[in-house]
């Protein structure tokens, strides 16, 4: 340099700059002693940054390699080699981008026929008919595909019971339209043990050997044809961790593969008849982990089995689970998140449920919101190109470390289900029913208590948003199943209550809000309270502008007397009322506000602040609180009942 001074960065001859050269190496505690720093000033210990999930992993603030045993990583391999963490093939989705596929389950052969001819002309490249008592009519199937070319686009059945006839239909087609046997692809969709988990056993759920023995004949004619769907969606949508629906789904392969093995097959050509389908959620990270999990575990039983080279084959599909009836076009951003992850995690084929699929039978999306469903998948691998890098979350220490703890939970899961004497016994103990239940109760809480939030239901909810008028589908298996959940069903149940007192008296449910002090000093809590309330469809009436001469109408900022918020909540025409103020303010005339407020005939009164809260904890006209972390879905349904708001 000209003025003699050393260059800021070291560089090499060979390498060029070394960037960040000038900068100290840091190391975790370095970290560690900033985020103490942090943290000192909150009275919170590191440990608060730690959560745990259903599956009772530990997700910590910050991942290195220090963070396996050997500093160098869990076992995950190369793509396309076992244990098939990083894909199931070498090139990853990088050629033709992940299958997009894309489910029909309507019962009018003509209104499937335009919707799949209409999904294919849109990037689509396989179909996911459903078909027999709950879809198309078997022998309507023809009319469906009609002008698909079953050459090019793969179709996966879902036929229940009748998996038999409709796959001897599809094959019938195929045939019409000249497809060799040899290129026949796509799956029957054979999956007894899943049927029987949803339905439970009726007599109608078939057998698994019936499926291997179809399995096994049409194994020597069509190579390509895959028969059997080992299903993680009905101990998902039961409301089960992602190790428990790994391990149920693997489970149910191992029941599968043992049954084919019987038939006649070989362990590798057992195990290419077999898709597995798993659920992508809103858990970002945690759906990455659950694909390249998933893979690990299997490969474990392949190479146990003798088939070390057996990769698992994956269909990913939004979650059911996680949609909502309210706010539903929020349900777009959830299904392009858990599409996402599905794709980076290595799926196979990935299925976006429409974001309006939660307001009626799933078969009934209108033509707007099957073209936005299809429209994700494009958008992310032709535009943001994200099937462009092979296992693009590989290497983060973070990814690496949660999909290593989730292979080894459902390793665990599958284990004790095998032990038990296999899939189909656990299903007839009620054992395995029994664990996804005590899974969902503590999801019920998370939920129920907002620590696990619901955009547009449980927080910031839309009460101008007019009620659905397409039928709901049922909500539960039918007897003797393992239950079908949403997570977003119970607050929806309240805001259907309101809806319906709507209809019924011209206004909804409503709490006054005593706002007690200046504005300034009750703006966020009156807004935590009005939020809360909106989540169980009440709606929160404060009183009009405090101070003025006359009434509650003068300057705003200025604090309403007792008598301006008693005369605003006579005219409230409500019964419950919540007190929203400062600490301080709660000091001063927390017991005043609430003993007049009981004597004006409030049959609740709640304050905004914790039990214990400064100045309010003597006042026993106060029945009950509202704040962070209280059960919510309880405090919304006690306030709706004390209104008489019919359930």
């Amino acid at each position: 340099m000209s003025n003699g001074a050393e260059p800021a960065t070291a560089v090499d001859a060979d390498t060029g700059p070394a960037l960040g050269a000038e900068f100290d190496t840091p190391d975790r505690q370095d970290w560690e002693r900033l985020v103490d720093r942090v943290l000192e000033r909150t009275g919170r210990g590191r440990d608060s940054l730690v959560t745990t999930t259903d599956d009772g992993i530990h997700l910590h603030p910050l991942y290195t390699a220090d963070d396996t045993d050997d500093g160098t990583g869990p076992p995950t391999g190369v793509p396309g080699l076992p244990p098939f963490v990083r894909g199931a093939r070498p090139d990853g989705a990088v050629l033709a981008g992940w299958d997009v596929r894309a489910r029909h389950d309507g019962r009018d052969p003509g209104a499937v026929n335009e919707a799949v001819l209409a999904d294919l002309d849109g990037g689509v490249t396989s179909l996911w008919l459903r078909l027999g008592e709950d879809g198309l009519p078997v022998s309507a199937l023809g009319e469906a595909l009609r002008e698909v070319r079953l050459d090019l686009a793969p179709v996966v059945l879902d036929a229940g019971a009748d998996y038999e006839a409709a796959g001897r239909a599809l094959l019938a087609a195929h045939r019409a339209q000249g497809v060799p046997d040899t290129e026949v692809a796509g799956n029957l969709g054979a999956d007894p043990i899943g049927l029987r988990a949803r339905a439970g056993g009726d007599g109608k759920t078939g057998d698994v050997a019936a499926a291997a023995a179809l399995t096994a004949e049409l194994a020597r004619r069509h190579p390509r044809l895959a028969t059997l769907v080992a299903d993680g969606l009905p101990y998902h949508g039961a409301g089960g961790s992602d190790a428990q629906e790994i391990g149920a789904a693997v489970a149910t392969a191992v029941a599968y593969l043992r049954a084919l093995a019987d038939a006649g097959l070989d362990v590798a050509d057992a195990a290419a008849r077999i898709e597995f389908r798993l659920a992508a959620t809103t858990d970002q990270f945690g759906t990455i982990a659950k694909f390249r999990a998933a893979r690990r575990v299997w490969a474990r039983v392949t190479e146990a089995s003798g088939a070390p080279e057996a990769a698992m084959r994956q269909h990913a599909v939004t979650s059911p689970a996680m949609l909502t009836r309210r706010d539903p076009e929020v349900n777009l951003l959830r299904t392009t998140v858990a599409c996402f992850a599905a794709g980076t995690g290595g799926a196979d084929a990935v299925t976006v449920l429409p974001f309006d699929s939660a307001l009626g039978d799933l078969g009934q999306p209108d033509r707007f919101s099957r073209r936005l469903a299809r429209n994700t998948q494009a958008i992310l691998l032709e535009e943001s190109r994200l099937a462009a890098v092979i296992d693009p979350a590989g290497g983060s220490w973070y990814v690496e470390a949660r999909t290593d703890a989730l292979a080894h939970a459902a390793w665990d899961e599958f284990t004790a289900i095998e032990r038990a004497g296999g899939i189909e016994a656990e299903l007839e103990s009620g054992a395995l029913a029994g664990r996804l239940a005590h899974t969902r109760r503590a999801r019920a809480h998370r939920i129920a208590t907002r620590q696990d939030v619901i955009t547009g239901v449980s927080e910031y909810p839309n009460l101008a948003e007019p009620p659905s008028s397409r039928p709901h589908p049922p909500e539960q298996a039918t007897a003797g199943g393992l239950p079908t959940v949403r997570y977003a069903e119970d607050f929806e149940r309240l805001r259907d209550r309101s809806d319906a007192h709507l209809a019924r008296h011209g206004s909804r449910p409503a709490v006054f809000l005593a706002t007690l002090g200046p504005l300034a000093q009750h703006t966020a809590r009156t807004g935590f309270a009005t939020n809360l309330f909106q989540a169980g469809g009440i709606e929160p009436v404060e009183p009009v502008e405090p101070g003025g001469a006359g009434g509650a109408g003068g300057a705003r900022g200025a604090e309403a007397t007792t008598a301006e918020l008693v005369d605003a909540f006579t005219a409230s025409g409500t019964t419950v009322a919540c007190l929203c103020g400062s600490d301080t303010a709660y000091a001063e005339s927390a017991d005043e506000v609430a003993s007049a407020l009981r004597d004006a005939g409030a049959t609740s009164v709640l304050l905004a602040g914790r039990p214990g809260t400064a100045g309010s904890s003597d006042s026993t006209a106060v029945t009950g609180h509202v704040y962070t972390g209280c059960d919510a879905l309880a405090v919304l349904t006690g306030i709706l009942d004390t209104l008489g708001v019919a359930p």
